[in-house]
């Protein structure tokens, strides 16, 4: 099995599509629904990458983002779609990245 990714990820049809594309690829999907579970399966889970949705419900992505990264805990990718590319670039300041 290769590396471990974290997807968290709300809408379940972007679930299923990213992480079947990941898994016939050979890699293992840990997927939490909402930003709070994201931060615990991250801390939990040590996934070599970390896939976020920005717009999640319970803690939206960019807190969870922030919670997430901590030292050993792999490299975060914050994800969205394109109605929120202006909202992206304001913010990723913020997070650090």
């Amino acid at each position: 099995m290769m590396a471990r990714i974290l997807y968290v990820e709300d809408n379940e049809d972007n679930i299923y599509m990213l992480t079947a594309r990941l898994r016939r690829k050979g890699y293992e999907v840990i997927v939490a629904t909402d930003g709070d579970q994201g931060v615990a399966r991250a801390r939990s889970d040590a996934p070599a990458l970390i896939l976020m949705d920005l717009s999640l419900p319970v803690l939206d992505g960019w807190e969870a983002t922030k919670r997430a990264r901590s030292p050993g805990v792999g490299d975060t990718a914050a994800l969205s779609n394109a109605s929120l590319i202006a909202e992206i670039s304001r913010c990723a300041f913020c997070c650090g990245m």
